[in-house]
């Protein structure tokens, strides 16, 4: 999938340069991009001078990312989000887009406490995702991610509450719609 990724995603775009401008990367921070996919938030982040890890489970989306970032800024490893191998409290941002609700639902805490282990202190995380809603386009979503995960593989999550319980505080949140499907946009502070 990952030769054909941007154009299955090419309408996620929008709302991970949404996601990127509510967490305002200065230049020099560190930051940690969690499920990088093809490098799209790399190239902005490595644009605005930021000092980039970028992380994701899939050697053939980090040999596009390879690609298409080629700056000295920036690094790619292959590691999961569950256990990254990464030191404590080096990181002044986080970021993730339409990554953490790929995750299975008992592994979302794990993921955050993992993002809260690796932020400095006072740092923050942006996370895009698919909101969970009870309205009928997130129901029909949903029974088509039932009965095809490998394709319709992203879900609509509760965002919040799991990032309030890894310990993290809301900053800035907003909702916006794509296709008819609600989209969270997230900014949150390591508490």
């Amino acid at each position: 999938m990952s030769r054909w990724y941007d154009l299955f995603t090419s309408s996620e775009k929008r709302f991970t340069d949404i996601g990127m401008q509510m967490l305002d990367v200065k230049p020099g921070e560190s930051i940690l991009e969690i499920g990088c996919g093809t490098g799209h938030a790399l190239t902005e982040f490595a644009n605005k001078g930021a000092n980039i890890i970028a992380i994701d489970i899939s050697e053939k989306m980090l040999a596009l990312a390879r690609r298409k970032v080629q700056a000295a800024n920036v690094g790619v490893c292959q590691a999961d989000g569950l256990f990254m191998p990464v030191s404590d409290a080096s990181f002044d941002s986080i970021f993730l887009s339409f990554t953490l609700e790929l995750f299975d639902t008992p592994d979302m805490p794990n993921v955050m406490k993992e993002c809260h282990r690796v932020l400095k202190p006072l740092g923050r995380i942006g996370i895009v995702s698919l909101a969970k809603q009870d309205t009928s386009a997130v129901r029909i979503y949903e029974w088509f991610h039932r009965r095809m995960p490998n394709l319709v593989d992203c879900r609509p999550i509760y965002l919040q509450p799991v990032l309030k319980e890894a310990g993290f505080q809301v900053q800035e949140s907003t909702i916006k719609t794509m296709w008819g499907l609600p989209v969270e946009i997230v900014i949150a502070h390591k508490g």
